[in-house]
Formats: C-alpha cells, sequence, structure tokens
C-alpha cells in the first residue's frame, strides 16, 4: 500500500511509491503523491511536505470546489487543472455527493432525502462508473498518465476534496497499468478510510449530532470494494481489460504507457 505521509497542513497525503508489483517489482518512491484537497497547505510550516519536493499538482475537483477551497500551490510548483466530474455534472444538474460532502453534512434533512435507503452507495457507484465513461473523467486521468509519463516529469501530487474517490480511482488505474495485483490495488484504494474519517470527524460528529444519520455518514465519508468495483465494471464493459481503457477510453498511446511503467517502477 502507499505509505501515509504525516504532513501537517494536507489531509490524507500518501505516496505510491513501495506499492508491490508485480515479479517482485515495486512502484518507485517519491515520483506520484495523492492526497486531499491543498486549501490549508503551508510549505513553510510543514517540512514533510516541503521534502517531497511536488513539482506538478493535478486538481481534479469541479470549479465550484476549487472556488470555495483553491489549492495553495508552492511558489514554482505548476498547477494543472482536469475536472474529473464536468460532465456528471452537467448531466446531472447538481455536483454528485462525492462532490459535496460538506453541503450533505450540513444539512441532515438533505442527506435523508438524497441518500438514505442505500441511495448512497447507488449515487458513489454512478459516480464510480462516470469516472470510466464520460469525457471529462477520461480526459482528466489521460491528463494525470502523460504527465507521469513525460520524459522531464518530477514528483506528481494528485487530488481532490478527500483524496479517496475521483483520486482512488486515479491511483487504482495507475497500480493497474504498473501490474499490481486486484487485492493490492483494493488494499490501496481501501487504507485511505482512516485518514478520511479523521479529516471529516468533526463533520461527521456535528451531523450525527444534528440528527443525520450515522449509516449515511459511513456510506458518504469512507470508500467500500463496491465503489471501486463498479468503476472496474464498466471499464471491463466497455473495454475488457485496463490496458484497452486506457489505449481507447483515455487515448493515451502505448509508448507513453512503457515510459510510465520505466519511470515508476524498480526491481524491489
Amino acid at each position: 500500500m502507499a505509505e501515509p505521509i504525516a504532513a501537517a497542513t494536507v489531509a490524507n497525503l500518501r505516496d505510491l511509491g513501495g506499492t508491490p508489483l508485480a515479479d517482485g517489482r515495486r512502484v518507485r518512491p517519491g515520483l506520484v503523491f495523492r492526497s486531499g484537497q491543498l486549501d490549508r497547505l503551508d510549505p513553510t510550516a510543514d517540512p514533510a511536505f516541503a521534502a517531497l519536493g511536488v513539482r506538478t499538482i493535478l486538481d481534479l475537483r469541479t470549479d465550484a470546489e476549487r472556488a470555495d477551497h483553491p489549492d495553495r500551490a508552492p511558489d514554482g510548483v505548476r498547477l494543472l487543472v482536469a475536472d474529473a466530474l464536468a460532465d456528471k455534472l452537467a448531466k446531472a444538474g447538481v455536483a454528485p455527493a462525492a462532490a459535496q460532502l460538506k453541503e450533505i453534512f450540513a444539512d441532515p434533512a438533505l442527506a435523508e432525502r438524497e441518500l438514505s435507503g442505500g441511495r448512497a452507495a447507488a449515487f458513489f457507484e454512478d459516480t464510480y462508473r462516470a469516472l470510466v465513461s464520460t469525457d471529462s473523467a477520461q480526459a482528466a486521468y489521460r491528463t494525470l498518465l502523460l504527465e507521469l509519463a513525460a520524459p522531464d516529469a518530477g514528483p506528481l501530487l494528485f487530488h481532490c476534496t478527500a483524496g479517496k474517490d475521483r483520486t482512488g480511482w486515479g491511483a487504482a488505474v495507475i497500480l493497474a497499468l504498473l501490474g499490481a495485483d486486484d487485492a493490492t490495488i483494493e488494499a490501496e484504494y481501501l487504507s485511505v478510510n482512516a485518514a478520511v474519517r479523521a479529516a471529516f470527524a468533526p463533520l461527521v460528529e456535528g451531523f450525527v449530532a444534528q440528527g443525520g444519520d450515522p449509516e449515511v455518514a459511513l456510506a458518504v465519508i469512507g470508500v467500500v470494494p463496491a465503489y471501486l468495483q463498479a468503476a472496474q465494471d464498466e471499464v471491463a464493459t466497455r473495454y475488457g481489460s485496463v490496458e484497452k481503457y486506457v489505449r481507447e477510453g483515455l487515448e493515451v498511446p502505448d509508448e507513453a504507457v512503457s515510459a510510465l511503467r520505466k519511470r515508476l517502477t524498480s526491481a524491489g
């Protein structure tokens, strides 16, 4: 699994480096990081983050999320924007649950109306399918992979709001391309739960205190295997394999995939 990094101003910060791959290889450390939003980032007060040497930040959030909580990118760091849920938002007319966590927890009545009775899981599974199938999501993950494959690329960090859904799928795609098995990919995906729940604990506590359903809170704040499986099933249905999804859906050339593999893997 990715190594958690105890950063003072960034929630759910992890290095994919060290994750085991096939044939005894591992993801090379120090090159690809994942996290929650960077609205509180302060490199001068956060030596753990500053030590990473991040050169590129890829923000997968919606326009509204970025406007409410803009990233604080350090000087000299490239900040790229790739809204993975733009098409999903345009179609639904309202931000998916993955993009409006704070609004949901501020309004137990809204949560009850929209997410009770198993609807939270259904919303998230539908969102994960959209992360595979929509043009905006495909453009976002194409950008992620091409940036990681670039010959002059430095350490890159990609993130969404909580760093669990849009970011989780991005990590799953990277690890699948590098040769991680299904169990490793799922373990990495689920391993963020403790950090995410800690980061959102005050919101959850306030939500429950106002009469919100704890089961709804848990369904929204965490990740479960069924969410990841929804995206994986969408890949299998539409493309048959992750390789074809990357080649045909994301339109990432084979040469870029080869470069990514060479750059991001080590002998162990």
